[in-house]
């Protein structure tokens, strides 16, 4: 990849001076609110590099907060990326793109995975039947399970992938450029609370994008405040949008 931040800076023009209402971040979630919308990003360990912004936490607005995506202070780019989805995962946006997706659907639907060769960057919430039908099904984690691939497997098994479902966290600990790389043979799909809405991501080499808008904000900032973990998908609506239904 000739530019490594390209992809995050398709996600920033769009992105207004709007006011931020709070900042809440926990052990699982980090959650950016506006009075429109409430951001989610998967809260990602790390707060050891400087920050771009000294203060990311008192920061006024969405504009501000996002421009700190890049950076490689974990916990700043987490807030970073809840302030985009604060912008993007939004009912009207998801109205407008006609993009609102049942969750028993996944982000598979249509696609015929019968024997295919399937490989899962993340633990992530996927119906069985997925895993029963592929031909070969890897599981890659940076804290593996019994029956995972830890993900320095990577760069060997993606390359052998027919399709790749890649966490949307990624885009926060900076490892989704590379792995969009491993996967330029495969049908490649980004999922999870922490994807936006951003059509424009459709041109880096993914084929479907996979996320969540929060409906129900209080209970999601409950649940932020009260670090309490599981996947947030009860307080929301999720979306699909595919690269051949734009």
């Amino acid at each position: 990849m000739t530019d490594f931040f390209a992809l995050y800076d398709a996600l920033l023009p769009e992105i207004p001076q709007e006011p931020i209402l709070c900042v809440s971040s926990g052990d699982f979630w980090t959650g950016v609110e506006t009075a429109d919308a409430l951001g989610l990003a998967m809260t990602t360990a790390g707060d050891t590099a400087p920050r771009v912004l000294p203060r990311w936490e008192e920061t006024a607005t969405l504009a501000e907060l996002a421009s700190a995506v890049k950076s490689w202070n974990f916990a700043e780019a987490s807030a970073a990326m809840a302030a985009i989805n604060a912008f993007y995962n939004t009912q009207n946006r998801m109205e407008t793109l006609d993009a609102a997706e049942p969750f028993e659907h996944y982000c598979t639907r249509g696609l015929d995975l019968r024997g295919k060769i399937i490989g899962v960057v993340g633990h992530l919430n996927m119906p069985e039947s997925i895993r029963r039908e592929a031909g070969a099904f890897f599981i890659l984690e940076r804290k593996p399970q019994p029956g995972d691939y830890p993900d320095s497997a990577c760069d060997a098994l993606l390359p052998r992938c027919d399709v790749v479902i890649l966490t949307a966290s990624t885009l926060v600990n900076k490892t989704l450029p590379h792995l969009l790389e491993l996967c330029v043979n495969a049908y490649t799909i980004l999922t999870g609370p922490t994807c936006p809405m951003c059509p424009a991501l459709l041109e880096f080499g993914m084929d479907r994008l996979s996320g969540l808008v929060v409906t129900n904000r209080e209970a999601m900032n409950q649940r932020i405040r009260e670090n309490l973990p599981g996947p947030p998908y009860p307080f929301g609506q999720p979306f699909l949008l595919t690269k051949e239904g734009l």
